[in-house]
């Protein structure tokens, strides 16, 4: 995507991925004077694009540009991939589509306008239901986010290091080539126009249209995550080696907490006690307003339990991120950000010790899907009669923490907030500006 000022961006969205994708065309699409109606199946044979079993012209790309209001459906689209709500939905998108081989198999991407791509998104991540203000500074946000991922700039430290005592992986902007962001939670939820029910969010959007946040002359890379827990983290513990002054820890809620428990300490004596945050709420008005059906399957957030015998550790490790260290002793924190999350974790096995980080990957180490978040304790357990060991992690929160918590906006928005005083709230030192 190219920035021009005071004109509204064009955006390319990463649907899918697969050997085979099925598109139904909802009218008239057109490419190159050929015209596309119905439905189609693409593939690839011998690097070229096949479409409904014939041979393209372009052996490596194919764009369809809809004529006035038409739409497209994509058939078994997954999100929440690698979750534990990961599932597959047909959906409905507006804009263009692009077709292109990628190693062997075939890519679509959604060409679009930023702001109605925002439509959905805003639709997507949170139900219509919410406040004015969450939907206002949620458009604002996400606007944000987006600029910033397309503004090229070096990355701060190698993402992908391995040696034979740590392994430390992080995953964001550089995982992408080829388009500007996904569909799903690793970017933004995105699922086109088929989850846009409700004129508030469209309103939301339209009167932020092109607003974002800035510090200083920057714009900001405005992060969010379900539930902080209690206190926001760092940039650093989560993804490359900065921190943003306007991505510090901040304390949810109106008390004076200084919002910093890195050290073992500070995050047991936190992790293991009832904090009177805004993001600690059952109250199902303000939940369902952020979390989606396939959310509320996650029972508890703010305060969460997990337990995991040795050889379940042992499984996972090998399963999730290839590694064996022999039988599963201990499950050492070395480091956590200000709000406790582990961002290096020493497995010591019986054969070998490493450890491991940053926090994404230690919750995908340690989990089927991902733990809900790194901001756990571990209490050991091992039984003197079978010698078996058992490790509990009391946790906090969902989601890597950095930025705005969700539901903890959400209730500051109930609380009668407005949506400045939640941007503001969660990205210090920052300054609103309409852009385009």
């Amino acid at each position: 995507m190219i920035l021009e000022p005071g004109r509204e961006p064009v955006i390319d969205v990463g649907l899918l991925r697969a050997d085979e994708i099925a598109v139904r065309l909802n009218g008239t699409f057109y490419s190159s004077g050929n015209v596309f109606r119905n439905d189609l199946v693409i593939t690839i044979h011998k690097q070229k694009l096949v479409v409904n079993g014939i041979y393209f012209y372009d052996p490596e790309v194919l764009i369809l540009t809809p004529e006035d209001t038409a739409t497209f459906t994509v058939k078994n689209v997954v999100f929440g991939i690698g979750f534990h709500w990961e599932r597959n939905e047909d959906l409905t998108f507006k804009g263009e589509l692009c077709f292109k081989t990628e190693n062997g198999k075939v890519r679509l991407i959604n060409r679009i306008n930023l702001e109605d791509y925002l439509k959905s998104v805003i639709a997507s991540e949170m139900s219509a239901l919410a406040s004015d203000a969450l939907l206002k500074a949620h458009a604002v946000m996400s606007r944000s986010w987006l600029i910033a991922q397309l503004i090229p700039k070096p990355l701060q430290g190698n993402h992908n290091s391995a040696s034979s005592d740590e392994i430390i992986r992080w995953y964001d902007r550089e995982d992408h080539t080829g388009f500007d962001v996904c569909a799903d939670d690793h970017c933004q939820r995105y699922q086109g126009i088929t989850r846009i029910t409700n004129e508030k969010a469209l309103k939301a959007i339209e009167e932020t249209r092109g607003l974002v946040l800035k510090y200083e002359d920057e714009i900001c890379d405005a992060r969010f995550s379900k539930c902080c827990g209690g206190v926001t983290e760092r940039f650093d513990t989560c993804w490359e080696e900065e921190n943003p002054p306007y991505l510090q820890p901040v304390f949810d809620g109106t008390g004076t907490d200084t919002g910093n428990y890195s050290d073992e300490a500070g995050a047991n004596a936190f992790i293991l006690k009832d904090v009177d945050a805004f993001c600690n709420t059952s109250d199902t008005k303000i939940l369902d307003q952020v979390l989606n059906d396939y959310d509320r399957e996650t029972p508890a957030f703010f305060r969460w339990e997990e337990q995991l015998s040795a050889l379940d550790v042992k499984r996972l490790l090998k399963k999730k991120i290839g590694l064996e260290v022999g039988d599963i002793v201990d499950l050492i924190p070395m480091d956590r950000g200000a709000s406790g999350r582990i961002f290096r974790l020493k497995i010591v096995g019986s054969e070998n010790e490493i450890i491991i980080g940053k926090e994404l990957e230690i919750r995908k180490a340690l989990s089927e899907s991902h733990l809900l978040s790194s901001a756990f304790v571990v209490n050991k357990r091992t039984d003197k009669t079978t010698g078996s060991t058992q490790f509990i992690l009391h946790g906090a929160g969902w989601g890597h923490g950095v930025g705005l918590c969700q539901i903890g906006a959400a209730v500051m928005g109930e609380k009668g907030y407005s949506f400045e005083e939640i941007l503001n709230h969660y990205f210090k030192q920052t300054s609103l500006e309409k852009i385009y």
